[in-house]
């Protein structure tokens, strides 16, 4: 006999009970389609909003090419976005929440941010013997 938990028919109300109010509450796309004139990923929401997004900011699409990035497809009662040539999944949540990736890749992305004045004050403050300590 297996250890696997079974749904009972005492169970499934209550499922139905959530999985409607997750169709009310959380972000569904009912369209979805890459606009190569502003290089977005534009979703539209069962709420009416649009949500869009540039494939750079998104592990496995950031290489994509237009005709790849324009295979999106809508999934899951419109939780998930797919692009089937790519074999890449994300959920409209996800997505809408600034999840572009796994864990890793975006923690090997947080503070590469690069601009003139970072790179002035990190000259200076290498003069001074390095960063700042804190006060506080």
């Amino acid at each position: 006999m297996s250890n696997e938990a079974h749904w009972s028919d005492a169970q499934a109300p209550a499922a139905r009970r959530r999985g409607k109010a997750k169709l009310i509450a959380e972000p569904r796309a009912v369209a979805a389609r890459y606009d190569a004139e502003t290089d977005r990923i534009i979703v539209d929401l069962a709420s009416g909003a649009t949500f869009a997004f540039p494939p750079a900011l998104v592990e496995f699409l950031q290489d994509a090419t237009p005709e790849q990035l324009a295979e999106v497809e809508v999934q899951g009662a419109g939780f998930g976005l797919h692009w089937e040539t790519l074999d890449v999944d994300y959920t409209v949540p996800g997505l809408m929440n600034g999840v572009f990736g796994t864990a890793r890749w975006m923690a090997a992305r947080a503070g590469q941010a690069r601009s003139q004045a970072k790179a002035e004050a990190s000259r200076v403050n290498g003069k001074k013997g390095g960063r700042p300590r804190r006060v506080g």
